[in-house]
């Protein structure tokens, strides 16, 4: 059986003195063991090692328990590598309980001792009730038992413990083991600032950008109960990242190591982008109990990455070993850590090109830059060309893949007949939660710098739509066109008004003569 190997946790209680000469009477009772232990789903066993008569809390005339085979016991004691000189004359188990009693607590072995005794096991044995933070064997006779997790009963994020320990009364004991802790991280720059934050659970870049993650496991406490110990990094992207291998990074304790460790992502048994497989953490001398292991790397985010407050996580989890019964050869019993996820948002500015009267406008031709700090450039910082959009027979241009930061936006072919805009200067501004299980993109906002425009923000499409408007140019006259008109239009009128005059003049002289 798997849980026969090894001493899984430290010893929670010592096996106390064995009195052979104490008076004594047969024992007799009904005892029970109640293990203390947060997590549900367990199944403990518990197996008498010795048994004998009890006098108050001493126990006399010891023989083997039915929870063991006595005499391969004996025998397995004997040829142990570890342990075999010190029960190399012992004849029975009052023998073997008097050199038990000298090992001291958490000695190397006393753990040998139990590994040999989980080889050694009955089929008889006590079980727990089932029960989430609190499980009980009963009806147990007084004596010495070994308690452990049945095998292939621990799943998830767990561990199994055995110990040994003596019943002369009811007793409650509290398993002694540990799981390591794990979690994913990733960071946010914004380009125009240049700031950058530390590792938090959520950020948005632009599409092109190389987005840094961060693993972390720490090792458990309980570390030195195994002989090996299997550590690995299981992490899966979403279609909008692109893994690239050659950018990871792994530390202990903040020291890089170049060696010790696999990156795998190819031929994977599981639905990872990839793996950092540490088949045993105990070839690396420097990692202990406690110890943080990290492994930092880089993903594009490409043009497959989701638009809006869907987001793109990236998702771990740690494997790890969970069982120091088992000698970890073959395929060693793993728990696995709860699932963490980061997420990485990205945004798009939609324009729709108008003309004085509201109509949609084709012909038109855009420019977006992003304002990058930098500074080796004039006044700190340089315009950097994002994309150009044409769309001469459509109306609606977008920019898809931002991320927060000031943008310019340039209209760099004009509809004909029409004035072009000056450049407009906008900021794009996110709120999403940096520390969360499950991060959200709660707001998004775009606020005009400079120019005339106001966006319309859509959280969930993670878009900031405005109008562009475009005004028609002034209409000036041409030669044979209205203004000339005009000119013959006076002159006749003009012509007229002077031969009307001159008619009137020479009635009025004819009339004087008469």
């Amino acid at each position: 059986m798997k849980a026969t190997k090894k001493l899984l946790a430290m010893i929670l209680s010592m096996i106390m003195v064995l009195a052979m000469a104490a008076p004594a009477f047969a024992a007799e009772g009904n005892y029970s063991i109640t293990i203390t232990n947060d997590a549900s789903g367990h199944t403990y066993e518990a197996y008498q090692v010795f048994a004998g008569d009890l006098s108050g809390e001493t126990l006399s005339n010891v023989t083997w328990g039915d929870g063991v085979n006595g005499d391969a016991l004996l025998t397995a004691l004997k040829a142990d590598d570890t342990i075999g000189t010190s029960f190399a004359d012992c004849k029975d188990a009052a023998d073997v309980a008097e050199v038990l009693a000298t090992f001291s607590d958490d000695s190397v072995n006393l753990d040998a001792f139990a590994a040999v005794v989980g080889d050694s096991l009955s089929d008889t044995k006590g079980t727990s009730t089932e029960g989430s933070g609190s499980y009980t064997i009963s009806g147990l006779a007084a004596g010495y038992y070994f308690v452990k997790d049945a095998d292939d009963s621990v799943t998830g994020n767990d561990a199994y413990t055995k110990f040994m320990l003596k019943v002369v009364k009811d007793t409650t004991v509290t398993p002694k083991s540990d799981v390591p802790e794990s979690e994913k991280k990733v960071k946010d720059t914004n380009d125009t600032d240049g700031t950058t934050t530390g590792w938090q659970d959520s950020a948005d870049w632009d599409i092109g950008d190389k987005v840094p993650f961060q693993l972390k496991g720490t090792v458990a406490s309980n570390y030195a109960d195994y002989d090996s110990y299997t550590f690995i990094f299981h992490d899966k992207e979403s279609a909008g990242l692109t893994f690239d291998p050659d950018s990871v990074v792994v530390k202990v304790d903040g020291v890089e190591i170049e060696s010790g460790y696999e990156v795998k992502s190819s031929d994977l048994d599981d639905d990872c982008t990839f793996e950092v497989v540490f088949d045993d953490l105990k070839d690396i001398e420097s990692v202990h109990a406690g110890s943080v292991i990290t492994v930092e790397y880089e993903s594009e985010l490409n043009t497959n990455a989701v638009i809006g407050s869907a987001g793109n996580p990236n998702t771990m989890r740690l494997e790890f070993s969970n069982n120091p019964n088992d000698d970890q050869e073959g395929t060693p019993s793993t728990g696995k850590t709860p699932e963490d996820t980061v997420i990485v948002f990205t945004y798009k500015t939609v324009i729709n090109k108008i003309d004085g009267e509201n109509k949609p406008l084709t012909g038109a031709e855009f420019t977006l830059q992003k304002k990058v700090k930098d500074e080796e450039a004039e006044g700190g910082y340089r315009w950097e060309d994002i994309t150009v959009v044409k769309n001469e027979e459509g109306t609606t241009f977008t920019f898809s893949g931002l991320d927060d930061g000031d943008y310019r936006l340039t209209e760099t072919k004009t509809p004909d007949g029409y004035n072009t805009i000056d450049p407009i200067e906008f900021t794009i501004t996110a709120e999403h939660d940096i520390l969360s299980a499950n991060p959200a993109l709660t707001e998004l906002n775009g606020n005009k710098v400079t120019g005339e425009i106001t966006f319309t923000s859509n959280t969930g499409e993670g878009s900031l739509t405005a109008d562009v408007v475009n005004q028609s140019g002034a209409t000036l006259p041409e030669t044979g066109g209205i203004g000339t008109t005009i000119f013959y239009i006076v002159g006749g009128i003009l012509v007229v008004t002077a031969g009307i005059l001159l008619i009137t003049k020479k009635r009025m002289s004819i009339n004087e003569e008469k």
